[in-house]
């Protein structure tokens, strides 16, 4: 029987950038609200329309948490039922994501495990208010959250020690995966991943260099293998965990009606033993689609790059970018590789992630398919191009 919610065989897609960590500035916890340094708070139905323009059917889409839950337990759907309206006017089915790196003002962080049961609650509110979402990103990037929030100090609970990250990616995991369990008893809904990519890439042949590639890749699998019942690929990382809330973990692991979302930059491939090199798209995009084979090697699931963009490159090479990685994606669906589509990310510019929000000054990071003033830059042109011509197999011309 044909699952009618099926994620289709290649989509094109575009993200709205909805970020909302605790960030630090200048001395003070800070919220870094992308909806509101983009303005997209105020023009969410013709920022849709314009993500329609570009052929796109599918967005990537969700509001913060903190806003549709201002106080423990209270829901405000005002901004959710805005954007599906939004949706629903452009012709747009949306990728429903709930938390993208923030937190609602009453949790204290990602390392205390108290938030975890408020977002189920919130899953499961949003489910009944909402019948017809069907394919979902519950967390967006949990590994990144973890490492960014309780492994290099500088989001969100600011902690920067092992036992605090391990305590992070599993709460986070298990929230991630509670919310699907919560979905497939609702409905026959999908979860359609986002993850960060890392693709170390040794620039010597030391020893060394090659044991640090070693190192980097499998911290960077902790967060799939949680996710799809793997055995850590770093052994006794967990140990110091409640051996209850792994085994939940455990139980909650998912193997089906899942494409997982590989979100690659330019910045994703890093240099490990040396300086980075000038390495051309073509060069970083065949790294990183070795990195992909590697990744499929392991774990045998269908995925998509739910978030790629120029980040790091300059604004003349949006249009290679996204030429060699349409190409890459085409190799590996030629070799039997289930890649599922691609989504630009994100339609707009986005604010401070050249510094990943460290510091925020409100300086304008230029990924978007339209700069600040909401103007289409031709890297719009070269994916409508691509959009319309079709799903089925990516093509470049």
């Amino acid at each position: 029987m044909v699952d009618p919610n099926e994620f289709p065989d290649f989509v094109w897609s575009i993200g709205e950038e909805g970020s909302d960590p605790v960030v630090m500035r200048q001395g003070e916890r800070y919220r870094q609200d992308q909806f509101a340094e983009s303005g997209h708070d105020k023009h969410m139905e013709d920022d849709l329309a314009a993500i329609a323009d570009l052929g796109v059917r599918v967005v990537r889409y969700g509001t913060p948490w903190r806003l549709a839950e201002p106080e423990p337990g209270i829901y405000d759907w005002s901004i959710w039922d805005r954007a599906f309206a939004a949706c629903a006017a452009a012709g747009l089915e949306p990728i429903v994501e709930f938390l993208h790196f923030g937190l609602p003002d009453h949790y204290p962080g990602f390392v205390d495990r108290a938030w975890v049961d408020g977002f189920e609650k919130y899953v499961k509110a949003f489910l009944d208010r909402y019948p017809s979402p069907r394919w979902f990103t519950p967390i967006n990037e949990p590994g990144i959250t973890a490492r960014l929030s309780a492994r290099f100090g500088i989001w969100n609970d600011m902690a920067a020690t092992t036992e605090a990250h391990a305590q992070a990616l599993a709460n986070i995991v298990q929230a991630n995966l509670e919310a699907v369990a919560l979905i497939r008893t609702d409905r026959s809904g999908w979860w359609i991943g986002s993850e960060g990519f890392d693709i170390p890439v040794a620039v010597n042949d030391s020893p060394e260099a090659t044991a640090d590639v070693e190192r980097i890749r499998t911290l960077g699998w902790l967060v799939w293998d949680l996710h799809f019942g793997h055995e850590p690929a770093v052994a006794g990382y967990f140990d110091g965990l409640d051996v209850a809330q792994l085994a939940r973990i455990r139980s909650l692991a998912q193997h089906d009606c899942l494409v997982a979302g590989l979100d690659i930059y330019p910045i994703s491939v890093m240099p490990v033993g040396g300086d980075r090199p000038t390495w051309t798209s073509r060069e970083l995009i065949n790294f990183a689609v070795a990195e992909i084979e590697r990744w499929h090697d392991r774990y045998d699931q269908p995925f998509w790059i739910a978030e790629t963009s120029n980040l790091t490159l300059p604004l003349d090479q949006q249009i290679p970018w996204l030429n060699e990685f349409t190409a890459g994606l085409a190799r590996l669906r030629a070799d039997g590789r289930p890649a599922r589509g691609i989504c630009w990310y994100s339609r707009g510019d986005q604010f401070d992630w050249q510094t990943a929000l460290i510091e925020p000054t409100g300086a304008v990071t230029e990924v978007g398919l339209y700069d600040t003033e909401r103007r289409a830059r031709p890297v719009a042109d070269r994916f409508k191009e691509l959009a319309d011509g079709g799903v089925r197999q990516p093509q470049i011309s």
